[in-house]
C-alpha cells in the first residue's frame, strides 16, 4: 500500500513539475527585447515581433491592398472584384475568404455593434454574391468558435446560421469546394454523425481533390479531441499522403496528424526524436521539397516544421524554414496561442540560438 502511495504521489509531482522542467530544460521562454540574451531579428533580415502580420501565413500583396481599402472606406466592392477573380481551383479563395471573414471578425470585436459593417452591407446589397456569401459563413463560424463555448447554445445558433449561409453559397458558386470547405468547421462543432460527414466530405473531393486546407480542416473533426481517435486521424493523414500526387503538399499531412495529438505534457524523454515524428517531419520536407514554389499552402508547412524543427533540435534546417516564412504568422501552430507573434518569436530566438551554438551565423545561411 506505501508503495502505491508512494507512485501516486510522483505521479501527482511529475504532472506539476513537469512543464516547469520542459521550460527550463527546454529553454522556451521569453526574454525583454533589451534583454542580453535576446536574438537580434535585425542580424538575420527577421522583423520584428510587433511587425509580425497574424493575419496570413504568408505574403499576398493583392489580399492586402485590397484589405487597407475595404477597412479604410468601408466598401466591399472591392473584396468582392478579388474574389470573384479568384479561380476556384486551388487554396488561394478559401485563405482570402478566410482573411475577410477574420478582418470583418476583429473589427467587430474592436467595436462591438460597428466593426464590420462593410460585410453586413456586402449581404444586404449583393445577396447573390457567391463571394459575399462564402465570407459571410465563415465570419459566422469564427464567431462562433471564438466568442462562444463549444456545445453551448449560442454556439449551435451561431453554427445552424453558417451551416444555412454556406447551402447559400454553394447554390450560388457550383463547382466551389470553399462553402463546403467552411461547413467543415460546422461539421465538427455540431457533431456530424459519420454518414453526414462522409457525404459533405464527398462533395469537396469531387472538387477539389488535393486541397491541403479542406484535409486539415478534415482531419480536426477525426481526431481524438473530437469526432475520431488518433488512429482514425493517422490513418486518415496517411492515407492523403500516400494517394498525393507529384509535387502536392499533402505529403505533409501526417505531420500535422502528429501535432493534432500533441502530449499536454511531454514526460517522454525524446518524444520529438522518435520513429512516428521522425518519419512525420521528413515526409514534410519531402513535401517542401517537392512543391512548387508559389504554392500558397507552402507557408502552412513551413510554419508547423519549425515547431518540430526546433524540438528536434534541427537548428540549421530550422533556420532554413524561417528565412522563407518570416514576417507572417497567421498559421499553425502560432495561431493555437493567445500571442501567435510572441509564440513564434519565443521558436524563432531558439533556432537562431541553438544554429549559433553550433557555428552557424548569417554568412553561413544561404537565403
Amino acid at each position: 500500500m506505501e508503495i502505491l502511495l508512494f507512485l501516486l504521489a510522483m505521479c501527482m509531482l511529475a504532472a506539476i513539475v513537469g512543464p516547469w522542467v520542459m521550460r527550463r530544460r527546454g529553454g522556451i521562454r521569453q526574454v525583454e527585447p533589451g534583454s542580453p540574451d535576446a536574438a537580434d531579428p535585425d542580424t538575420y533580415g527577421f522583423a520584428r515581433q510587433e511587425e509580425l502580420d497574424v493575419r496570413m501565413p504568408g505574403p499576398d500583396q493583392d489580399l492586402l491592398d485590397v484589405l487597407d481599402v475595404v477597412q479604410a472606406t468601408q466598401d466591399w466592392r472591392a473584396a468582392s472584384q478579388l474574389l470573384a477573380g479568384t479561380p476556384k481551383e486551388g487554396e488561394v479563395r478559401w485563405q482570402r475568404v478566410q482573411a475577410f471573414a477574420g478582418a470583418a471578425s476583429l473589427e467587430l470585436a474592436q467595436q462591438p455593434g460597428k466593426g464590420g459593417a462593410w460585410l453586413r452591407a456586402w449581404r444586404a446589397e449583393a445577396p447573390k454574391d457567391a463571394g459575399g456569401a462564402a465570407v459571410h459563413a465563415e465570419f459566422l463560424v469564427q464567431q462562433a468558435w471564438r466568442s462562444s463555448s463549444a456545445g453551448s447554445d449560442d454556439f449551435r445558433i451561431i453554427l445552424e446560421e453558417a451551416r444555412t449561409v454556406c447551402a447559400t453559397a454553394a447554390l450560388l458558386a457550383p463547382g466551389d469546394p470553399v462553402p463546403y470547405i467552411v461547413e467543415l468547421a460546422v461539421a465538427r462543432g455540431l457533431g456530424y454523425t459519420p454518414e453526414q460527414f462522409d457525404q459533405l466530405w464527398a462533395r469537396i473531393i469531387d472538387r477539389a481533390p488535393a486541397h491541403l486546407g479542406a484535409h486539415i480542416a478534415a482531419l480536426h473533426f477525426h481526431s481524438e479531441r473530437w469526432h475520431g481517435s488518433r488512429k482514425d486521424a493517422d490513418a486518415f493523414a496517411t492515407a492523403a499522403a500516400a494517394r498525393a500526387p507529384q509535387g502536392s503538399l499533402l505529403a505533409a499531412l501526417p505531420l500535422f496528424a502528429v501535432y493534432e495529438h500533441l502530449p499536454e505534457v511531454n514526460l517522454v524523454q525524446g518524444f520529438y526524436r522518435s520513429q512516428v515524428v521522425t518519419r512525420a517531419v521528413e515526409g514534410a520536407m519531402y513535401a517542401v521539397h517537392s512543391a512548387r514554389p508559389d504554392d500558397p499552402m507552402l507557408a502552412h508547412v513551413r510554419h508547423l516544421l519549425v515547431l518540430f524543427l526546433v524540438h528536434m533540435e534541427r537548428w540549421s534546417e530550422a533556420m532554413h524554414q524561417l528565412i522563407r516564412i518570416d514576417g507572417h504568422v497567421g498559421a499553425l501552430p502560432w495561431t493555437a496561442e493567445a500571442d501567435p507573434a510572441a509564440q513564434y518569436t519565443v521558436y524563432r530566438a531558439l533556432a537562431v540560438a541553438g544554429y549559433e551554438a553550433n557555428g552557424g551565423s548569417p554568412a553561413t545561411l544561404p537565403h
